[in-house]
């Protein structure tokens, strides 16, 4: 996939995503684009449905550069008012409605939304926080019941840039796991050059229907498989919300073709897989399954493949890149956690802690550049101008190593820990843990020796699977025998449940705020 490649596809992408749905409108209007258990819509049903949509968000009083928040769940309904404030020039703010009240609350502050829209018939989460927010519940033409927030008279509409492909097609804050969450401003142009590459490296065609699990209101659920379903003319089956028993029905049953997930959903179809005593599942239709949003563990990669019999394919990106910098590829499967080859038309580039390049198999910090890469952050002059130099470069903050071509992982810059004087990356000590089988998942955090810097103490967060009686020294042996002294846990704590993001990412940041409270680590012996 080379140069050539990427200028033809730059090219021939449409204006504005809700462009996409045009062709098919034209060609196939009665296949199938989205379906939901309580309904299915075709191409020329989602595009009716958008025109009248378009209508109704201008006599709601949205204008273009007005933003437009989004507290949805995936559902057709989140699809029309999206594609419709899109192709009025709104900005589409996306709020997944499983964010808690303050985070809701914060979105719909920052970016100064003139309407808020709830999908209260789609989604008890939108329903409570319509009824927080003294939303007006309507029914409206297709969509069904729908949530309508007041009108905010001091909101102030953004410029209208002269390049179509240029202009905010959506706004999506991040999850916040490291901070206080960012307005990331992705174009049209981002959108849609994600959207075709992934569906081009995929072979996606009309004849696929692909499992649409992941939230829509973030980079991959709304770029990677919505967009890309779209763009294919294939047919997407929307799920607010992930259940193991649904979601092997839905495959058997829809003869679904592409499943993409996070590793914590492919967790708990093992989970469940194992308890009914399924070694394996067979689905004749089903070509690729791919993981997405975190990091997926060898363990976790192997069980996976075993169960299906189909490769499990990985992928990298962050929300600023709309989100893919690295996909493996059908066609070259990978035995390992490796995230595959850059992303064809995106270029990249790996520094060490003195700015200088460094060569391949070495650890660095990557940065990228490319049509992926966002708009800015709104509202945030500051963070954009750190994120991006002047040569347009974006800093991911990530680690990463780059091995015959194919890109690893490693870690968050952030997220390093020094241990005397070794440099430690979380993700390989949660690799081991996460390898043994009475582990469900696993977080590693370092924390301050006596408060001091430069020395961390290696804290690891565990989860185990269900039942299970493995014991914290138990698990601290078996880890001694995996990891040098240095990269041992100094402290395991076991814990129910982990705090995650809807896309399956420990939240960190909340594991840290549990050191100082009183719940008594458990102190194993210190790595010397």
């Amino acid at each position: 996939m080379g140069g050539n490649y990427v200028s033809e596809i730059l090219l021939n992408l449409p204006e504005r995503i809700s462009d996409v749905v045009k062709p098919w409108t034209e060609h196939s209007p009665d296949r199938l684009a989205l379906v939901e258990p309580s309904g299915s819509w075709t191409y020329s049903q989602l595009a009716s449905a958008t025109l009248k949509t378009q209508v109704c968000l201008r006599d709601l009083g949205v204008r273009p550069g007005d933003r437009v928040m989004i507290v949805s769940e995936n559902s057709r309904a989140m699809v029309a008012i999206l594609l419709a404030a899109a192709a009025i020039d709104a900005w589409p703010v996306l709020a997944n409605a499983r964010l808690s009240a303050r985070e809701v609350d914060e979105i719909r502050e920052h970016c100064g939304a003139r309407r808020v829209i709830y999908t209260t018939e789609a989604s008890l989460h939108a329903t409570q926080h319509a009824k927080r927010h003294g939303a007006v519940v309507n029914q409206l033409l297709e969509l069904g019941s729908v949530g309508i927030g007041q009108l905010n008279e001091s909101a102030q509409p953004e410029p209208i840039e002269t390049d179509v492909a240029n202009r905010v097609a959506a706004l999506i804050y991040t999850s916040g796991t490291t901070g206080l969450p960012k307005g990331v401003m992705l174009t049209h142009r981002n959108l849609l050059f994600v959207a075709a590459v992934s569906a081009r490296i995929r072979k996606l065609g009309f004849e696929d229907r692909l499992f649409g699990v992941l939230p829509m209101s973030h980079a991959v659920g709304l770029s990677v498989i919505l967009l890309g379903s779209l763009l294919s003319g294939a047919t997407l089956y929307l799920t607010p919300r992930f259940d193991p028993v649904a979601a092997l029905a839905a495959i058997k049953r829809e003869r679904l073709t592409v499943v993409l997930g996070a590793p914590a959903m492919f967790s708990l179809l093992l989970e469940y897989t194992t308890l009914k005593g399924l070694e394996s599942v067979h689905f004749p239709a089903l070509r690729i399954i791919s993981s997405s949003s975190a990091p997926l563990q060898p363990a976790l990669k192997s069980r996976v493949e075993d169960l299906f019999g189909l490769i499990l394919h990985n992928g990298y990106g962050v929300t600023e890149c709309s989100p893919n910098i690295a996909q493996t590829r059908p066609e070259s499967p990978r035995p390992d956690t490796s995230v595959g080859p850059i992303f064809p038309g995106v270029e990249v580039k790996l520094t060490g802690v003195d700015a200088e390049p460094v060569p391949d198999g070495e650890v660095g910090e990557l940065s990228v550049r490319g049509p992926n890469v966002m708009k800015g952050y709104y509202r945030d002059q500051e963070e954009t101008r750190a994120a991006i130099d002047a040569e347009g470069w974006f800093n991911t903050r990530d680690l990463v190593r780059i091995e015959d071509g194919n890109l690893f992982i490693v870690g968050r810059t952030k997220e390093l820990i020094v241990r005397f004087g070794f440099n430690v990356y979380p993700a390989e000590v949660e690799a081991v843990l996460n390898a043994h089988p009475a582990v469900a998942r696993s977080a590693v955090i370092g924390q301050p020796v006596n408060g001091a810097e430069g020395d961390e103490e290696i804290v690891a967060f565990v989860q185990l699977v269900p039942e299970s009686e493995l014991g914290i020294e138990e698990l601290a042996e078996y880890a001694s025998q995996l990891l040098v002294p240095y990269k041992r846990p100094s402290k395991i704590h076991f814990v129910r449940s982990m705090p995650l993001t809807p896309t399956g990412k420990v939240i960190k940041d909340d594991l840290l705020k549990m050191l100082p409270s009183g719940i008594n680590p458990t102190l194993l012996a210190k790595a010397t």
